[in-house]
């Protein structure tokens, strides 16, 4: 995994912003690159916020398809279908600003205490229950490694010490976090 260019970066963010365009007609569809980084398997998150709010997050750990495809429909369904929002109305397009995180692979977490707070997302499992938070969230939100554990934990409607529990999955993965200001 490469690190993206900034130049990759800004059209990443210009691609998501006119998918999101597309998808509530109001542009046509965007020209999806295919090759460099762009073009590789990835997964990704798209974050929605509206006056520093968030709005929507939805992503998929696994590549289906390239990085700027993942991108273009997580930005669609951050917009759509994350259930703890109404979707997002065109009259709220321009307020919202795009974050995306480019993730890199999952790997088992054998000891919590190697979590790295701001370097490692957290992807928390047991059962059909699973939960995952993004690096920066922890730096957001000024936690530390053990209340990261515990948040992720709580996010997959599990006891907040269910990540203690043996029969709890861990996984980190790391990911290239940018976005707009607006």
């Amino acid at each position: 995994m490469s690190a993206l260019a900034p130049v990759e970066r800004a059209a990443l963010l210009g691609l998501a912003r006119a998918a999101l365009r597309h998808h509530l007609g109001m542009g046509p569809a965007p020209e999806v690159p295919a090759g460099g980084e762009l073009g590789a398997p990835r997964g990704a998150f798209v974050t929605l916020r509206r006056d520093g709010e968030l709005r929507g997050c939805i992503g998929r750990f696994e590549a289906d398809g390239t990085l700027a495809r993942t991108v273009a429909r997580m930005a669609v369904a951050a917009a759509a279908e994350d259930p703890r929002f109404p979707p997002v109305r065109a009259a709220e397009v321009d307020d919202l600003s795009i974050h995306v995180s480019a993730l890199g692979p999952r790997r088992p977490l054998a000891d919590p205490a190697l979590l790295e707070v701001g370097r490692h997302g957290i992807v928390v499992q047991r059962g059909w229950q699973r939960g995952t938070l993004l690096p920066a969230v922890a730096v957001e939100q000024g936690w530390d490694a053990p209340t990261f554990l515990q948040r992720a934990c709580l996010k997959a409607g599990l006891p907040p010490d269910a990540w203690k529990d043996p029969g709890t999955t861990l996984e980190v993965y790391e990911a290239e976090e940018f976005g707009e200001t607006r």
